[in-house]
C-alpha cells in the first residue's frame, strides 16, 4: 500500500481489532460523541484543508483532546501524501501514537484498506480436510483420516479441477455470510498420498491445477459404508453444517470398493449448482409424483 511511518514504532503495540475505517473530520470539529476511536482513522483532504484552516491554538487544542483522551486509536493514516501540521506529528509523538502516510487518493486508499482489515481480521478457524474446486463450486471434503480425500481429490484433479488444500484448511468467514477456505502458504499446492509420498501437484498437473483460495459452499463428508447406516436416497431434505455460524450444505458420501467417489462428487457439485439457481430435482419429482397419485383413477396419463 506504500506506507510509510511518520514518527517511529512506539505505537506499535496498540492493537487494530476491526475492518471498519472512520474519517476523522467530525472529530477535528471537536465532536467526540459515538466517536469510533478503536476504528483505523483516516486523514484525507477535507480534514488537512480543515485543520490549516484552524487557529494553531486552536488545532493544538482540538487535537489533543482527541489523541489524548482516546488511547484506543490504532493510527492515523494520511492520504495523498499529505505533510501533517506539525501539532500533530508533536502530540500524536508524545502519546505514542503511530502515524502514517501514503500517496494513494483517499477513496482508492479507503476500499483497499477495508478488503485488507476485513481478511486480517476475519474469525477462522483450522479444518482437517481437502478443499478443492469442482465446476466453480469449492467443495470441502472432511472424513477420518485414511477415507481416501486425499487419493479422491487427486483424481479431480487429473479430471481438470483444482486443488486450493490438502490435509489442514484455513478458514474464514467473510462479509455477507461468505466462507473462503485457503491453505497455509509453506504447504501450498502439495499433497500427501500413502505410498508414494508428498507430491507438487503443480509441478506434476500444471498451473491451473491448484487455487490459493476458494468460497467454501458445500462440504462432502466421506465414510466407511455400513449396512446398519441409513443414507439419503432422496435428497428432499436439506442438510447443513455450522461453520463459523454459517450453515453450509452438507452431503454425507459412503465409500465403498467399486464406487467412482471423483465421479459422484462431480455429480454433487453440478447438483448444487442446480440448487442455488432454484433448481432441486428431488422435490420436483415429489411433487409430480404427489400430483399423479392424487388424479383419479384412469386419469393417470393425463
Amino acid at each position: 500500500m506504500s506506507l510509510v511511518l511518520l514518527n517511529g514504532t512506539e505505537g506499535f503495540s496498540r492493537p487494530i481489532v476491526q475492518p471498519e475505517i472512520n474519517r476523522l473530520g467530525l472529530a477535528l470539529c471537536g465532536h467526540f460523541k459515538h466517536f469510533p476511536a478503536e476504528q483505523v482513522h483516516i486523514w484525507g483532504a477535507a480534514e488537512q484543508t480543515y485543520a490549516e484552516s484552524l487557529p494553531e491554538e486552536a488545532r493544538r487544542k482540538v487535537l489533543e483532546e482527541m489523541i489524548g483522551s482516546h488511547p484506543q486509536i490504532p493510527c492515523i493514516i494520511l492520504t495523498k501524501d499529505f505533510t501533517p501540521p506539525k501539532e500533530l506529528v508533536e502530540i500524536a509523538t508524545n502519546h505514542k501514537l503511530t502515524l502514517i502516510k501514503t500517496p494513494a487518493q483517499t477513496s482508492d486508499f479507503l476500499v483497499e484498506l477495508y478488503l485488507a482489515l476485513e481478511d486480517q481480521l476475519a474469525p477462522s478457524i483450522h479444518m482437517h480436510g481437502v478443499l478443492v474446486e469442482v465446476y466453480g463450486l469449492g467443495i470441502l471434503l472432511t472424513g477420518e483420516s485414511g477415507i481416501g480425500k486425499s487419493e479422491c481429490a487427486l483424481e479431480l484433479v487429473k479430471r481438470g479441477h483444482m486443488l486450493i488444500a490438502d490435509d489442514m484448511v484455513k478458514i474464514r468467514r467473510r462479509t455477507r455470510g461468505v466462507l473462503v477456505g485457503s491453505v497455509e502458504s509453506i504447504i501450498t499446492h502439495h499433497m500427501e498420498v500413502r505410498g508414494i509420498g508428498i507430491i507438487d501437484v503443480q509441478a506434476v498437473f500444471g498451473l491451473g491445477s491448484t487455487l490459493e483460495n476458494t468460497k467454501i459452499e458445500l462440504v462432502i463428508r466421506l465414510e466407511e459404508w455400513s449396512t446398519a447406516q441409513e443414507y439419503d436416497r432422496l435428497g428432499i431434505e436439506e442438510k447443513t453444517t455450522n461453520i463459523l455460524g454459517i450453515d453450509t450444505p452438507h452431503i454425507i458420501l459412503p465409500v465403498r470398493q467399486g464406487r467412482n467417489l471423483a465421479v459422484l462428487i462431480e455429480i454433487a457439485a453440478l447438483n448444487q449448482r442446480l440448487k442455488m439457481g432454484g433448481h432441486y430435482s428431488a422435490k420436483l419429482l415429489d411433487e409430480k409424483l404427489i400430483k399423479a397419485m392424487s388424479r383419479p383413477a384412469g386419469q393417470e396419463n393425463k
